[in-house]
């Protein structure tokens, strides 16, 4: 059974930068897209990056130019790299994993893990 935990979330100032982590196991990570999506409060959760097993990566609008997504296959971990953070970019993010051909969708990941709140202050 597949298992993803983040880790690098926390609570800073706008213009920041923050790194997240998802480790997983359980799964043949490889294989695997891998995205972040986000949970703004009182929002409804919106992928934010995806990066499928071939290398593509999407990016939602309101990142793009900010956000990184990279993975490390040998350690089984793909990360989130934020820069020049905003207030809008608070969320609880979350990490997961599954199969996409053109366009990630939520429908398309089948795991997820708990996820991890960012804070970014004005």
């Amino acid at each position: 059974q597949a298992q993803l935990v983040e880790s690098g979330g926390g609570l800073l100032q706008a213009g920041g930068s923050l790194r997240l982590s998802c480790a997983a196991s359980g799964m043949m990570f490889s294989i695997h897209a891998m995205g972040w999506f986000r949970q703004p409060p009182g929002k409804p959760r919106e992928l934010v990056a995806a990066l499928n097993s071939g290398g593509d990566t999407h990016y939602a609008d309101s990142v793009k130019g900010r956000f990184t997504i990279s993975r490390d296959n040998a350690k089984r971990t793909v990360y989130l790299q934020m820069n020049s953070l905003k207030p809008e970019d608070t969320a609880v993010y979350y990490c997961a994993a599954g199969y996409y051909n053109d366009y990630p969708i939520e429908a398309d990941f089948h795991s997820w893990g708990q996820g991890t709140q960012v804070t970014v202050s004005s």
